[in-house]
């Protein structure tokens, strides 16, 4: 178990072009698909904890998933799986990087992997909301965190923790949360029961 967390977050390291925000897709086909250490859920909050946590997303989610799976030096395994790749990467580029950078092929290379980079954050966004907004309030939540950040600067960790606040007080007062059928989640719930 050790060596497949290491292996499958070495794959996720060397295969992630464009930061943090790149990883999303990689790390839910690898956690999720894959190996199915977690499920979307599960992943879509190991990503709002990293994103109150300081490092990058991928980084302490790796470790999270590690040390679900396998204890203390599971996390230290898949962390060091995720960043291993980049530190060698890095350390080969860094003394030749500059030499090349100004060359017009590298320049348009690296143009079209922020394309790529951008389309394969929006696949995991499409995937996350279809974990995450599971009802009318949970649309509410995203739509106003949305228009927050878009149009003030402050840290993603106050939203988080504002959303935390909200889905815990939903939760404690029992406001009725309705279904894409319309069904109140609580009437489903009873209804298979009582099955």
């Amino acid at each position: 178990m050790l060596l497949k967390l290491f292996l499958a977050f070495a794959k996720v390291g060397i295969m992630t072009f464009g930061g943090g925000y790149a990883m999303l897709p990689i790390l839910q086909r690898e956690i999720v698909e894959n190996n199915c250490w977690a499920t979307d859920e599960e992943l879509a909050d190991y990503f709002a904890i990293g994103q109150c946590t300081p490092g990058i997303i991928a980084v302490n989610t790796a470790t999270f998933i590690g040390k679900k799976q396998a204890g203390t030096l599971g996390g230290i395994l898949a962390t060091l799986g995720v960043v291993f790749p980049s530190v060698v990467i890095i350390t080969l580029l860094a003394g030749v990087i500059q030499k090349f950078s100004d060359l017009e092929a590298v320049k348009n290379a690296f143009a079209g992997i922020r394309v790529c980079v951008c389309a394969l954050i929006f696949n995991s966004v499409l995937k996350l909301w279809k974990a995450a907004v599971t009802d009318k309030m949970t649309l509410v939540i995203f739509l106003a965190v949305l228009i927050a950040a878009t149009f003030t600067n402050l840290s993603p960790v106050i939203f988080v923790i504002i959303a935390a606040i909200i889905g815990i007080a939903i939760k404690s007062l029992g406001l009725a949360t309705e279904n894409a059928d319309g069904k109140n989640k609580s009437q489903d719930k009873s209804s298979e029961v009582k099955k």
